[in-house]
């Protein structure tokens, strides 16, 4: 796998899980909504970014088999990312450190070619 094609899985998974993370914080925001109006709208802006990150995640060149270790490391980073930013939580000590291994462990499963070091 060349880099050209490991940085554009990397750009669709960033735009799947951008919009999957922040979709479901803006349903969450809707549920908080007493308005139906209001709530209905965050649920079809919510419904419409997770359908998003579906489309995005499927589009990525790689097996679906592959994508899912990468998708998951992406999907934390991308998780506390939102979490700062709608939320101001910062991640602590624990979730750094497991962080780290779920980021190692998808690179792994992505990227471990065994045909080329077998």
């Amino acid at each position: 796998m060349s880099g050209q094609t490991k940085l554009i899985i990397l750009g669709f998974l960033i735009i799947a899980t951008a919009l999957e993370v922040s979709g479901d914080a803006v349903i969450r925001n809707g549920l908080a909504q007493k308005a139906l109006g209001s709530k209905s709208a965050y649920f079809g802006l919510g419904a419409a970014m997770l359908f998003g990150y579906g489309l995005s995640l499927n589009l990525a060149p790689i097996e679906f088999h592959r994508v899912v270790g990468i998708y998951i490391a992406t999907l934390f980073v991308m998780w506390q990312l939102v979490s700062f930013l709608f939320f101001r939580t910062v991640p602590n000590l624990p979730i750094i450190l497991g962080g780290g291994l779920i980021v190692a462990g998808g690179l792994v499963v992505a990227f471990w070619d065994q045909g080329a070091h077998a």
